[in-house]
């Protein structure tokens, strides 16, 4: 075989000769055997044998170690797959009431004071001064001085048969008040958004922990290869906070991190082929590159080299599921409709019609993001008044969510799917001010004390309503909930006990729920 200078598939024409059966083969085989210098083989010797050594001396110990979880000696749970399909499903630990997960993340924090929180007390004292004991001690991102009470915006009133109280803003989600349970004593201890954002979509406010949705899809896998296990949706013009780390793997093998998909045009960028490159050219030349990976990961074991063969098999294979999938060109117009949802334009009311044909189609966490909740009045398009940007927000997310709801319910999908609804904390139930000044608009500053999360499906009691606050909406007083709480839960309806669902790094068995004591809200499971 004539040697070339040029790497392996530079050019098509070098390709094409170059590649099928044995002679691609035989040519990755020689450049391999190129490298294998004598210095080179005597270094990986020389680690090898050392390997060995200290296998040997530690194998007791590990092996030991591996059998074991770090509490109470019982087994650890394995989630060892062939490296070839790291998101082959897995069993869960014990019967789930939920299969997959659609989160709407609600990013700034929408006010429960003018959605889910009825306060007459609040309404009585309006624009009277804050008592000083709701400041003591407090930290803001903003309030400063005495800042004024402020009521509710928006009226409120009963609904479904449970009587819960719900605002004005959100007519759709009402007729289906009764399918809901209302966790209303949520409490975060971070103020700011992007910790606050990585605490809830996490479980730690800092960078580089795995998000809720690697660590579902590292535990369950997924039902559709063809598919990721993890697809983020963004709406509302920008992005969360704290970035992309919101959907990160972190110390997770990288497969499990979200993928991002856009609203229009190829559902991700460069997954479809050039037009000169057939399907069978590409095929070819993802043979011929998974041999190089294959043998790279052999010589040195790295398990990203696996990932990156996994992947490139996954974005062949959804060349074709992920454009079905996203295109709502083939829904009923009676069902655009119904959601409000326009093809072609990037919207809320368009991912939720996604959302809903991605767990149709078996992918296990489904995470959408709706921006512009973070009203603390410093513009129109930030501000709780009437007919500005709370109440564009509102519209934007409840005629989709109602409808989506709606769908699975009729579907039979609603029993095993958990759909979760809520932001990164709450609003203080006193009014934006800053220097001592009133903002222009009407808006409240970030209260990580108390705020709401709905839950719905996937083993919940429905109609629920969980938790309470004082008469001014302020801070929890009974049936409190912390985040890691939350998690556990979520894991528990999946068929987690939570702290089984670990993973080892940097000497701990890393766990949603991080280190502090968790719960299982069991009050709220049907």
């Amino acid at each position: 075989m004539a040697k070339s200078d040029k790497p392996l598939g530079t050019s098509p024409d070098h390709y094409s000769v170059r590649v099928g059966g044995l002679t691609a083969a035989t040519e990755v085989q020689q450049r391999l055997l190129q490298a294998q210098t004598r210095r080179h083989f005597l270094g990986t010797c020389a680690t090898g044998l050392g390997a060995m050594f200290f296998a040997t001396m530690l194998g007791g110990r590990a092996s030991a170690g591996s059998a074991a979880a770090s509490t109470g000696g019982e087994p650890r749970l394995n989630f060892a797959r062939d490296p070839a399909r790291p998101l082959a499903p897995l069993p869960p630990q014990f019967t789930p009431k939920a299969r997959r997960i659609i989160y709407l993340h609600m990013t700034g924090g929408p006010s429960q004071l003018e959605l889910f929180e009825h306060k007459p007390v609040l309404t009585r004292f309006d624009g009277r001064d804050c008592p000083a004991s709701f400041l003591a001690g407090k930290r803001f991102a903003f309030l400063t001085g005495t800042p004024k009470l402020l009521a509710s915006q928006y009226p409120f009133h009963q609904a479904g048969k449970d009587g819960n109280w719900i605002s004005d803003r959100l007519p759709y989600l009402e007729q289906h008040i009764d399918d809901v349970c209302w966790i209303r004593s949520m409490h975060t201890d971070q103020f700011n958004h992007a910790p606050a954002q990585l605490l809830i979509l996490s479980g730690n406010a800092r960078l580089g922990y795995a998000s809720v949705g690697s660590w579902v899809t590292y535990g369950l896998g997924t039902e559709n290869q063809n598919l990721p296990g993890f697809i983020v949706l963004l709406s509302g013009g920008t992005i969360p906070d704290a970035g992309k780390g919101l959907w990160g793997a972190g110390f997770l093998p990288s497969v499990y991190q979200g993928v991002q998909c856009r609203p229009r045009g190829a559902p991700i960028l460069y997954l479809d082929n050039p037009p000169t490159v057939s399907r069978a050219l590409r095929r070819r030349m993802l043979d011929v590159i998974d041999e190089i990976d294959r043998q790279t990961h052999a010589e040195f074991g790295n398990p990203e080299t696996v990932t990156r063969i996994a992947q490139y098999e996954m974005a062949f294979r959804m060349q074709l599921a992920a454009s079905d999938a996203m295109d709502i060109h083939r829904e009923p117009a009676a069902v655009l409709a119904r959601y409000g949802a326009k093809p072609g334009e990037s919207s809320f009311a368009n991912n939720c019609l996604v959302a809903r044909r991605l767990a149709e189609r078996g992918v296990r966490f489904i995470q959408l993001y709706h921006a512009g909740w973070d009203s603390h009045g410093q513009a129109a398009s930030f501000a709780l008044n009437p007919g500005l940007g709370f109440a564009d927000r509102c519209r934007d997310v409840d005629q989709p969510t109602a409808a989506l709801i709606e769908d699975l319910k009729r579907s039979g999908m609603l029993e095993d799917t958990l759909l979760v609804w809520g932001g990164e904390f709450g609003r203080t139930s006193m009014r934006e001010n800053r220097g001592g000044q009133l903002m222009k608009w009407v808006g409240r500053d970030h209260n990580p004390s108390a705020f709401t999360v709905w839950i719905a499906g996937g083993g919940v009691k429905a109609g629920m309503s969980y938790g309470e606050t004082d008469d001014m909406g302020y801070e929890v007083v009974r049936d409190r909930v912390e985040v890691r709480d939350l998690h556990a839960t979520m894991l528990y309806l999946l068929g987690f006990d939570y702290h089984k669902l670990n993973y080892p790094y940097q000497g701990l068995e890393q766990k949603l729920t991080g280190v502090n004591p968790a719960r299982v809200v069991a009050e709220i499971l049907a």
